[in-house]
């Protein structure tokens, strides 16, 4: 889990990540994002929202850990949920996840 993290700071600082609700929400609805990574101490109703979001628009997307490992990952304060959204980056990042 510890490469995840990094891959995502990397993700951030390369300018392919998307993070909060809003940005979310608007990459997958455009059709950029890969991948969607949500915390797993987020609220049950934003978990669903995100899940079905991604069901619809068939974008992949996973549990990961909390909202504080997420934030200090990327950078940033109270991140819910985030999407990359390169190709390859995304690829990457969910190699990390099987492992």
């Amino acid at each position: 889990m510890n490469k995840l993290y990094s891959y995502l700071g990397l993700c951030q600082k390369a300018g392919n990540l998307k993070s909060g609700t809003f940005q979310v929400e608007e990459a997958v609805k455009f059709g950029t994002a890969y991948l969607v990574l949500y915390s797993s101490d987020c609220s049950d109703n934003a978990k669903k929202k995100i899940t079905n979001m991604c069901e619809y628009y068939e974008v992949k997307c996973h549990e990961i850990g909390t909202v504080d490992e997420i934030s200090q990952a990327i950078g940033k304060e109270c991140r819910k949920v985030c999407a990359v959204i390169d190709e390859n980056m995304a690829r990457l990042v969910e190699s990390q996840l099987t492992c």
